[in-house]
């Protein structure tokens, strides 16, 4: 992620061309270093051959004056000659080592000169070094320091958003706590495609258990037998239902529905998040959503992050005959004035009570939903 720092830099670009200094830095330094080790290498080769000649030198002038001393005490001439011409000879050569010796001693000091010029400009290159790397630990602490404002402003914006939705599902449980003075609408809508699923038996089991129940007068149906996404989204806009109930074939974020063809067909998905987006969409957003369908427990769950303040999904698949004594025992209790926990334990119980997996249905609830509270019928 890049962070934006004083200046308006941007702290990868600032890191970039700091690394590429440092980088260049690193090289001049090493090549002036070997300079240096180069420079005095030869200034102390230069003393040393210096050094060796003065010597040879000072042994000259001594044979020279040895030479001069014994041409001096001798009493031949041809002796005295001899050493005279010796002596000059050993004058010369020391005349020529001090020269050469001198040389070398000039070139020693061009050598020390430019060693204590590099040793400058080094000093001046490490310290320089020091203030960059100081400011790149400044622009990194400051960039720390934005990353975690932001870090704080993304947390607070979070902890915000939270309060929001709290707020509106504290709303929905006041909203669903107390059902208005109107009749519960259910969209009953039952989709297979295939053919392979009793849809038809299903919901003439849930009407003949809320015609049977004590508020049968307030409770009406608005049934969509081989539903298409067409009928979803009529029936919800249309009937605007407080439940929504689902028969057919479902998967994991996936509904089935039919197509407009006359003969079976593989069917068409509507997604969860889609599904959920037709529901919300309208003034007064069901209530409950029933989906009464294989592997629709993260379904039902997706739904009520959504919007939904309780939905009904099958944790694995179920068959038909726990699918129809769910639903019918469900609508009964809703129908009697049970409320919402009640109404899905007895449609549990109805399961258990003819041996099927009476664990499979799933009650999901909005943050704060109480179902024991929850009533959808209004009794006179």
């Amino acid at each position: 992620m890049r962070v934006t720092i004083e200046g308006g830099l941007l702290l990868e670009d600032a890191e970039r061309g700091a690394q590429t200094t440092e980088v260049s830095t690193s090289m001049s330094l090493s090549y002036d270093h070997r300079q240096l080790e180069t420079k005095q290498k030869a200034q102390a080769d230069a003393m040393k051959r210096a050094a060796d000649l003065r010597t040879k030198e000072s042994r000259k002038r001594i044979e020279a004056a040895k030479a001069e001393e014994s041409a001096a005490r001798t009493s031949s001439q041809s002796m005295a000659r001899s050493k005279r011409q010796e002596a000059a000879r050993a004058l010369e050569a020391a005349n020529k080592y001090g020269k050469d010796a001198s040389a070398l001693e000039v070139k020693a000091a061009g050598y020390g000169a430019e060693a204590a010029k590099l040793q400058v400009k080094i000093a001046k290159a490490q310290a320089d070094e020091s203030q960059r790397a100081a400011r790149q630990q400044a622009l990194a602490q400051r960039a720390a320091i934005a990353e975690q404002r932001r870090m704080v402003d993304q947390i607070a914006m979070t902890q915000s958003r939270v309060a929001k939705t709290e707020a509106m599902t504290e709303q929905a449980i006041r909203a669903i706590g107390a059902p208005k003075s109107e009749k519960l609408r259910i969209l009953m809508l039952g989709a297979s495609p295939e053919g392979d699923l009793r849809i038809t038996r299903e919901h003439s089991r849930i009407r003949k258990a809320v015609e049977t129940s004590l508020h049968r007068d307030q409770v009406e149906f608005d049934l969509r037998l081989s539903a298409t996404r067409q009928d979803l989204q009529e029936g919800i806009v249309k009937f605007r239902p407080h439940i929504v109930h689902f028969s057919g074939h479902g998967s994991e974020q996936l509904i089935s529905f039919e197509d407009d063809v006359d003969e079976f067909h593989a069917g068409v998905v509507v997604t969860a998040s889609a599904f959920a987006s037709v529901c919300a969409a309208t003034d007064d957003p069901p209530t409950l959503i029933v989906f009464n369908a294989c592997h629709t427990a993260s379904t039902a769950d997706s739904l009520v992050e959504r919007f939904a303040p309780a939905a009904v999904g099958m944790k694995d698949g179920i068959e038909d005959g726990d699918a129809l004594a769910y639903a019918a025992a469900l609508y009964s209790s809703i129908a009697n004035g049970q409320s919402l926990l009640a109404a899905h334990a007895a449609g549990k119980a109805g399961i258990e009570v003819i041996g099927g997996e009476h664990e499979l249905p799933y009650l999901a609830l909005g943050s704060g939903v109480d179902p024991a509270a929850v009533r959808l019928v209004k009794v006179p």
